[in-house]
């Protein structure tokens, strides 16, 4: 008997230009009819259709990994917050299984229909004779690299979840039909690296900038590395805190995480990390400039090896604030970007960089929400241009659990002076607008200066009309006091902490919302940083320094070709984080730190923080690093928004921002499975800290 299938029209489903696809949106190929397994497998058209609709689940709105407000969990960590929308509900945990801001349910029903779709494909797609074996074996990978994302995407959410056993399944029925307990976190794990390293085997390097949007031998292997290092981390690897250890299990009561610590999956980490590398295909990206004028011109390095040598051994010929910028904002192509490792290209749903974009616009010049913005916090993690921290670098939080090693704090004073005009020249990395900008904010890193809105700074928006009747202006300087246009206001559009994010913006970038009251933007496009190689180097360096000195372990490289002999080797640590420092334009960690592991893990998690703010891993790294219910609870501090112009020193010396809740139970380590989909299937059990359904 032959099976019936639905072939849905993609065009509908994906509303969007997905790169590396085209070829099969076109209106030629839009049709809603059924047909059989034969009839789409034996066409190459259909077969190209059928694995372009896997894709179009990637780019659910909930299965984003950089995206706008209100969708998914990256949103509300520490580092920042979503003003005009939902930040209360997710930071009190006011979600749950069933109602209020239920994207649970939407993020496993994407990932699962993924799964099924490419499934299908997997099992079917050898009766095709269309295709070329290096075209099928290609499609395959990206099959294969498909599951393994969706996979990820629910267990970094759910932790262990149900994996459909691959050819066993009859995909003709539907998921209620095919319920399944959960697997344990090591099974999906080693499932999904499985997954990756099918792929990786049939990949190729390098893609066509027409090829975007598909992943490369690269792409499954950096995705490898990421899950690896997950796997490692504490939660994970027998440090899960003892309510969640025993609650999270199924219904015969196995444990579902690991109760044992095993430190060879650091080394299993590290050397996945070093497979990436070895493809000697990805680069941090960094913008050559002649000596000296850079926009922000790093300091003079102590150690003199940094200041005084080329990229990629020293800063002396590039520019770091353009560098880290230009690696988000679109002002290079995604396929010039030689550190990007996997994108989505435009295949952002709705809540897309773009979107995000305008709700950091400030809303009086830019024409923006005004209302995403960073917190104290992360404002702190930035250091100084000479790799000293900023004065009063948390000092709010001195002493208490988690800060009691200096490392952590600085208790000298905060500059409480503003700039003035007589000594605008000494600070131009504030751009074009000098004056009036808190002393606390000069002399700071390049990524401060491409990342953070602070009160006083500079927006190009050199894409404003400036002759028209809106009356736009470029070089604007935007300050967030109460009598200002972009600070404190009734309405929705204001930054409650008096500090935005600049990540992600270009110059050209303007907005007009304020005028239309809806998302219309003059942005340039921009494509999502999903994997990018600054990630690998510090996942490299991070496993490394996990390990026990004088411990090596035997790790084989993913295709067996070599085999990496892992230790806890300082000269390979630095490999993984002075890059990173040297494109930032700091200067190298002093050797106590590399020297002793719970010093390199401080500097490394800040450095985490610093390097991927606002790019997905915030959230889930005070998770996986059992830091959560520590960092958490901590009250937001931020600029006292209630000052007028008058007032800048009152305004700059950071308060608790009641606004902003801040709180951490045991139901917050991991997401609620929905009571719908637990009555689906009844082999579900439900996550630590939430209800079973009635």
């Amino acid at each position: 008997m032959k099976k019936i299938i639905s072939i849905i029209s993609l065009a509908a489903v994906m509303g969007l230009g997905f790169s590396g696809c085209s070829d099969y949106l076109d209106s030629d190929y839009i049709f809603d009819e059924r047909m059989t397994v034969e009839d789409v497998f034996q066409n190459k058209d259909y077969t190209n259709r059928w694995l372009a609709h896997g894709y179009a689940f990637l780019a659910h709105d909930y299965l984003q990994d950089v995206c706008s407000k209100k969708n998914v969990p990256f949103n509300f960590a520490d580092d920042m917050y979503y003003g005009d929308g939902g930040y209360a509900d997710w930071k009190y945990g006011r979600y749950n299984e069933n109602g209020l801001n239920n994207s649970s349910q939407y993020i496993l029903t994407a990932a699962y229909r993924g799964i099924r779709q490419v499934s299908i494909f997997l099992q079917n797609v050898d009766m095709n004779k269309e295709f070329t074996e290096t075209e099928l074996a290609d499609l395959k990978g990206q099959a294969h690299f498909l599951r393994a994302y969706f996979y990820w995407a629910m267990i970094r959410v759910y932790g262990p979840m149900p994996i459909i056993p691959d050819g066993v399944i009859d995909y003709t029925k539907e998921y209620d039909e095919i319920a399944q307990p959960r697997n344990t976190y090591d099974e999906c794990v080693e499932y999904i690296v499985s997954e990756l390293e099918q792929a990786a085997a049939v990949l190729p390097l390098t893609r066509s900038a027409q090829e975007l949007g598909r992943p490369t031998r690269g792409a499954a292997l950096a995705l490898r590395a990421r899950v690896l290092l997950y796997a490692a981390s504490p939660l994970y690897n027998g440090g899960a805190p003892a309510e969640v250890q025993s609650a999270l299990v199924d219904r015969t009561g196995r444990q579902l995480l690991s109760a044992t610590y095993d430190e060879s999956k650091w080394a299993r980490a590290a050397a996945a990390a070093k497979d990436v590398m070895n493809l000697k295909v990805y680069n941090l990206h960094a913008e050559i400039v002649e000596p000296g004028t850079a926009e922000v011109t790093p300091p003079d390095d102590p150690n003199g090896m940094f200041a005084e040598s080329s990229w990629p051994d020293g800063w002396k010929n590039i520019d770091p604030c353009a560098s880290y910028r230009a690696i988000f904002n679109g002002a290079i192509s995604a396929s010039n970007n030689e550190e990007l490792i996997f994108t989505r290209g435009r295949n952002q749903g709705g809540e897309g960089i773009n979107i995000m974009v305008i709700h950091q616009l400030p809303r009086s010049e830019g024409g923006g929400y005004n209302c995403h913005g960073i917190t104290q916090k992360q404002c702190d993690a930035y250091y100084m241009a000479d790799g000293a921290d900023c004065p009063g670098m948390n000092s709010m939080y001195a002493g208490q659990n988690g800060y009691t090693n200096p490392l952590r704090y600085n208790t000298d004073p905060r500059p409480s002076e503003v700039t003035i005009q007589d000594e605008s020249a000494n600070y131009p990395e504030l751009g074009e607008n000098r004056t009036n900008v808190s002393k606390q904010y000069v002399g700071r890193e390049p990524r401060f200066y491409a990342s953070v809105a602070f009160n006083g700074s500079t927006w190009e928006l050199l894409n404003a009309n400036t002759g028209d009747y809106r009356g736009e202006n470029s070089n604007v300087q935007v300050f967030y006091y109460r009598d200002k246009p972009d600070g404190y206001k009734t309405s929705t559009y204001w930054l409650q902490t008096g500090i935005g994010i600049k990540k992600y913006v270009h110059p050209n970038d303007i907005a007009d919302t304020e005028n239309k009251s809806y998302d219309v933007s003059r942005c340039m496009e921009k494509v999502t940083p999903d994997i990018r190689y600054a990630e690998i180097l510090l996942i490299y360096a991070e496993a490394l320094n996990e390990l026990t000195s004088g411990q090596t372990y035997n790790i084989p490289s993913w295709d067996e070709s070599t085999t990496y002999a892992i230790n806890r080797d300082i000269a390979e640590m630095k490999k993984g984080i002075q890059p990173i420092r040297i494109r930032a334009g700091l200067p190298d960690y002093e050797d106590d730190i590399y020297q002793v592991a719970d010093n390199f893990r401080i500097k490394l998690k800040r450095e985490r923080q610093i390097e991927l703010f606002a790019e997905g891993h915030r959230y889930f790294d005070l998770r996986r690093w059992c830091d959560a219910p520590i960092e958490e609870p901590l009250p937001v501090y931020g600029c006292n928004v209630y000052c007028t112009s008058s007032m800048p020193a009152e305004f700059h010396n950071p308060i608790e921002i009641t606004a902003l809740p801040s709180i951490f139970t045991t139901k917050m380590w991991f997401w609620p499975i929905s009571h719908s989909e637990m009555k689906r299937n009844k082999e579900l059990t439900q996550n630590p800290g939430w209800t079973d359904p009635e």
